[in-house]
């Protein structure tokens, strides 16, 4: 997933700056190699959709002669890619079949010792095996050139926006229904975004998901209608990236965009999906900059006895019972901080 492969680029960072003269290549899905673009510290980018053979890419693996293979993902195919490959350090997360095939396994499990959260902490462990004194934090970036930039204020210009009030990016549609705060709530939200600081809102979607935005502004209120330009979005995922950079801020469902608007240094106000476990990924947050909601936080009490594949199950409930009043308080402390 696009959050993953902007989060794992960290580790480039990390080993950069502690072996300046090593070559570094990364292996992602090609749809998620606009995250990473430009990033300096990536010398090569592998992409397994260019080789269909597994065995084929086995072998070019071995040829490669790597002296380390850092397996993030740690699903069965990356295993096999990894204890295959002759590295001397095989690194992954501790799973049944990664025992065997690697020479160092660490728990996904951890306590977070910064605010930089598990999800960083997490990666940056899997680089102790190779050096001692790696940092424990490192805020994952996104390199936007001056064009793209140019491009994204001029199409905000041309579109007469009045700049000078708040522009908010709008992240109303998540990775699936299941990950959606549901939209006649999300509605409620915008009216009181728009009653508040007046501001204009983009909404981040592709042309295959404009039914539901449509949707979404039909449950708004005739003011707020007013304020969302639904003709102005990213039509590729690096204009989305340099639309958002001029935002004051994004608010929406957690997810790749969220962890996308960290990485341009532009404030989030999150909301997680009752079923996922919010100290995974919510990173940096410092209840100003970067604040998050979940269900958890107002009502534990829906959560007792229950296992991750019920409440997995129960999403729609629990969802519910996430009423827009829950988020309200939270969500109008941020927009105080961080409105024009």
């Amino acid at each position: 997933m696009i959050g993953d492969v902007l989060t794992s680029s960290i580790l480039f960072e990390a080993l950069r700056k502690k072996f300046q003269n090593a070559e570094l290549h990364y292996m992602i899905y090609k749809h998620t190699f606009p995250v990473v673009a430009n990033n300096p510290n990536i010398d090569r980018f592998i992409m397994p959709e260019d080789e269909q053979n597994f065995g084929i890419l086995i072998k070019k693996i071995k040829k490669e002669k790597y002296y380390a293979i850092i397996d993030v993902y740690s699903n069965l195919k990356t295993a096999l890619l990894t204890g295959l490959s002759g590295a001397k350090y095989r690194i992954a997360y501790n799973k049944k079949y990664t025992r065997p095939l690697c020479t160092h396994v660490f728990s996904r499990k951890i306590k977070p010792e910064t605010n930089a959260g598990a999800a960083i902490e997490k990666r940056l462990r899997l680089l102790s095996p190779l050096s001692d004194n790696f940092p424990k934090e490192i805020k994952p970036k996104i390199y936007l050139s001056e064009k793209e930039i140019n491009l994204a204020r001029k199409k905000l210009e041309d579109s007469n926006l009045d700049l000078s009030q708040s522009l908010y990016m709008i992240g109303a549609l998540g990775s699936s229904e299941k990950k959606t705060y549901p939209l006649p709530y999300m509605a409620e939200l915008l009216d009181r975004i728009v009653e508040i600081t007046n501001a204009n809102l983009l909404f981040n979607y592709i042309p295959s998901q404009k039914n539901q935005v449509e949707k979404l502004y039909d449950f708004c209120n005739e003011k707020t209608q007013e304020k969302i330009h639904l003709e102005i979005y990213g039509k590729s995922l690096r204009e989305f990236l340099a639309l958002t950079s001029q935002c004051d801020a994004l608010i929406g469902n957690e997810g790749g965009s969220v962890n996308m608007a960290k990485a341009l240094n532009i404030p989030t106000f999150a909301i997680f999906s009752p079923p996922l476990n919010k100290e995974n990924w919510n990173i940096y947050e410092d209840g100003k900059q970067n604040v998050s909601v979940h269900l958890r936080d107002y009502n534990e009490n829906i959560f007792q006895g229950k296992s991750e594949k019920q409440l997995k199950n129960s999403w729609s409930k629990l969802y519910k019972a996430f009423e827009p009043e829950l988020v309200s308080e939270k969500l109008e402390s941020f927009l105080k901080i961080n409105s024009k």
